[in-house]
């Protein structure tokens, strides 16, 4: 009886052929290992999520090629051999996959198989991640990724970040809703100075929900300068600033004056706790409208000022500025709305100085921060913190 190849639709397997399948009529022979491709020759959808695997049976793996567009799929060989497996493959693509198996006797096995993945409904991709790309960012900087859509599988999805950094560290990811995730740090424990960081998603042929996957992966590499760390101090109304550990600038300050409670909250009082720079502004608008006061009602404490040389700490209109009007009150008095007031010549060398992300410590007001008050992260406790992630792990970025 001649030989009849069938071709398999969820896997294919061979034994001394060169394309994929099965010889029936013939006696095979046992010596020549097995080898099963999943998914199978011809299959035209594919799950994207599963990846491709490749068995050996009765010998071990010696070389197995995945090719998207002529060019090779990463994939990890288990430490027998006999299994080798593939990262998550492109939505509605073709791949071409070659393996060969050899027997503990010598005799080997190639198999060939072409296959198409299924083609995704939706895609997921990421919109936006802070920081910028090469940027040069400071020691507190937390990585934020947002994304397209809503993510209803964050674990597939943060299962595909990785952050990796010259000096190693621990940090873990956080859900702040849907869309966005955000890396930070451990508490105690910032970024080591002058070093490259990596964030890398690998989200080509991620399930993140019903048919939707994730078309590409993202790549994004930035820098850490130098530890700028300031400490402020509302009581002592000063401020000193640590370059690398060492003091290198002090000048004196005017904070929140108080007096303006909005359901038990002190809106006047600037907050006590670890603040991250956000960003610089020169000049800066500001006016009363964030509190429902008109500018021009001065008799409620209407205001609108332009400031010059102002660096943003929170998301409630707290910055270090400079203000010449207040030079009488600075290290004297507290007078300002919430922020920080300093001298002109300190507060353009503090505007000149610091990158996103430095570390801003402030003491000595009762209005506590916020976590979630801009990038004030690390106001929460590290253990909620690895809570708040999908897997609920420590990630190392050795």
């Amino acid at each position: 009886m001649a030989g009849v190849v069938l071709l398999l639709t969820t896997a294919c397997s061979g034994g001394g052929e060169k394309d994929a399948g099965v010889t029936v009529g013939e006696k095979a022979d046992a010596s020549v290992p097995d080898v099963t491709i999943n998914p199978g020759n011809g299959n035209t959808k594919a799950a994207p999520e599963d990846g491709v695997v490749v068995t050996a049976a009765g010998g071990t793996l010696e070389q197995v090629t995945v090719l998207l567009k002529g060019k090779p799929v990463a994939g990890e060989m288990a430490a027998d051999k006999t299994k080798w497996k593939s990262r998550t493959l492109r939505p509605g693509a073709k791949y071409q996959v070659t393996a060969v198996a050899k027997s503990p006797e010598g005799k080997s096995t190639t198999v060939n198989a072409t296959f198409a993945t299924l083609k995704a409904a939706a895609r997921l991709e990421i919109a936006d991640v802070t920081p910028s790309s090469n940027e040069k960012v400071g020691v507190g900087m937390p990585i934020q990724v947002v994304f397209n859509r809503a993510v209803a599988d964050k674990k597939a999805v943060e299962q595909a970040l990785e952050v990796k950094s010259t000096k190693p560290n621990v940090g873990a990811w956080y859900w702040m809703n849907d869309t966005t995730v955000v890396f930070r740090t451990k508490n105690g424990q910032y970024w080591q100075p002058n070093q490259k960081v990596m964030l890398r998603a690998r989200l080509a042929g991620v399930k993140s929900g019903k048919r939707t996957y994730g078309m590409a992966d993202f790549k994004r590499t930035f820098r850490i300068g130098d530890s700028h760390i300031t400490h402020i101090s509302t009581k002592s109304k000063k401020a000193v600033v640590k370059k690398n550990g060492k003091t290198v600038r002090s000048w004196p300050i005017s904070a929140g004056r108080g007096g303006r409670v909005v359901n038990g909250v002190d809106t006047f009082l600037t907050t006590s706790g670890v603040h991250l720079t956000m960003g610089k502004e020169n000049p800066a608008i500001m006016t009363s409208e964030w509190m429902g006061v008109d500018p021009k009602d001065k008799a409620n404490g209407g205001y609108k000022e332009v400031i010059p040389f102002a660096v943003r700490i929170s998301n409630s209109g707290e910055y270090v500025h400079s203000m010449a009007s207040t030079i009488w009150a600075q290290g004297r008095q507290n007078v300002s709305h919430g922020c920080v007031n300093s001298p002109p010549k300190d507060a353009q060398w503090f505007y000149n100085f610091s990158y996103r992300g430095d570390p801003v410590v402030i003491t000595g007001s009762k209005r506590g921060l916020d976590w979630n008050n801009g990038w004030s992260y690390y106001e929460m406790s590290w253990k909620r913190w690895v809570k708040g992630g999908a897997l609920d792990r420590t990630v190392s970025t050795a």
